[in-house]
């Protein structure tokens, strides 16, 4: 097959979409396909362009065998809701061009599939699509306006709200197939009207070959200086969704155990605030996210992963950092509400804790620290749960039939008529 990917984040980017984003398309060409990928410059998660990208216009690459062309963006320094809006239209702008030069050129597309975020450039990847008689699929990672409306970034009940919930459930309309990453999410593509005969499930992924259960102590420790014997540890994006005010929060209230270190590893548009918050603190230390290739020893620092999510984004998003966490072998402290995507997740293998509540999320961590037994118990969980369910090699090649299925599909007419037409009655 010739697949376009359109997506704002993409490697080198090495924590959330766009590392998926990269090794998706990577896979695509492993599996003998010919794969172009429209994406953004690098600029995740410091809110800035990578400085080998920077102030280029529009790159041209081959990277593992993906033709990739990266399109200038706007990239807002502090992030608001309207420089976000800004930020994300930039890319639908500067992608358009290339998009529309895909669709018209001599290799076609069979298949066009987008990310979302940004869904607001998705009905970019839609009109090529269409223009070319390819395929449309369109991948959520995140709920944006819901989970902009949960976490106060768009205010609800006013005109942009409004506004939000009807561009993007007419976006989500236009599309062959739908796809998102835990069943909580693809029952919510069923409640906003997409047929359930569109709807897949395609879970992020841990690379459970890289990232195991790390015996010995972690060169970290004397990196950063670590002496305590437990280790509370957050890696990854620091922003409002997150909720990760509560790590703060915890760690006062168990700055009289001097056997135990909070360590928040990550960049984002908050942490020079947090780390102004927490100036008072000596059981915290901040530190920037680590290469890749450090990444199990990272996560091996740990004796707890922490996961904070505010009240009401648990099933709009699925943290991308679970994954590993859970592949590392060590118990997680999470806030959600039970019965929500994220703590289905994590059941059995750490403790949940209600949003919100510092004391309660502190006495989590306590109870793990004081019960090693138990903290082995939910590690092992993980590390099983991790195989069983976020196997990289096992997700990636079951996406690869179903495109494939898709595909063929849509070369017998009658047999997708048929298929809408049962979809609309």
């Amino acid at each position: 097959m010739r697949i376009l990917f359109l997506g704002l984040n993409y490697a080198p980017e090495e924590i959330g979409i766009g590392l998926y984003s990269g090794d998706m398309t990577k896979a695509w060409v492993r599996a003998g396909h010919e794969a172009r990928a429209v994406v953004a410059v690098p600029y995740y998660p410091a809110w800035k362009v990578h400085a080998a990208y920077s102030g280029k216009g529009w790159q041209r690459s081959v990277e593992g065998g993906v033709d990739i062309t990266r399109c200038p963006i706007y990239v807002p320094a502090k992030p608001s809701g309207m420089r976000r809006l800004i930020h994300h239209v930039s890319f639908l702008a500067t992608a358009l061009p290339t998009m529309l030069a895909a669709a018209l050129g001599r290799k076609r597309p069979d298949l066009v599939f987008t990310v979302a975020p940004s869904l607001i450039s998705a009905p970019v990847a839609w009109l090529v699509s269409r223009l070319s008689g390819a395929q449309c699929w369109l991948h959520i990672q995140d709920f944006e306006m819901e989970a902009a409306l949960a976490t106060g970034l768009v205010g609800d009940g006013g005109g942009v709200a409004k506004l939000g919930r009807w561009f993007e459930q007419r976006v989500i309309g236009l599309f062959d197939h739908v796809s998102s990453i835990s069943p909580q999410m693809c029952a919510k593509l069923a409640e906003k009207g997409v047929p359930r005969s569109r709807i897949h499930e395609l879970r992020n992924w841990a690379d459970i070959a890289a990232i195991t259960p790390y015996q010995g102590q972690s060169p970290y420790r004397a990196q950063w200086g670590v002496t305590t014997p437990y280790v509370a540890l957050y890696s990854g994006n620091i922003a409002n969704k997150q909720g990760i005010d509560i790590v703060l929060d915890a760690a006062r209230l168990l700055r009289d155990r001097n056997d135990l270190t909070f360590i928040i590893c990550g960049q984002g548009p908050n942490r020079a605030a947090l780390e102004e918050l927490a100036s008072d603190l000596t059981n915290i230390q901040f530190h920037d996210l680590q290469h890749r290739e450090r990444l199990n020893e990272l996560l091996g620092l740990a004796t707890l992963h922490l996961m904070p999510q505010l009240a009401g984004a648990a099933d709009l998003v699925l943290p991308s950092k679970l994954t590993n966490m859970l592949a590392s072998g060590r118990p997680v402290v999470a806030t959600a509400e039970p019965g929500t995507g994220l703590a289905e997740e994590i059941v059995d293998c750490g403790i949940i804790t209600q949003p919100g509540s510092a004391k309660a999320f502190a006495e989590g961590i306590e109870s793990l620290l004081d019960n090693p037994a138990l903290a082995a118990h939910y590690g092992e969980n993980g590390r099983q749960r991790a195989e069983k369910r976020w196997a990289k090699d096992q997700i990636l090649a079951r996406l690869d039939a179903e495109l494939i299925d898709v595909v063929n599909a849509s070369k017998v007419p009658h047999r997708i008529d048929t298929e809408r037409s049962a979809d609309t009655t």
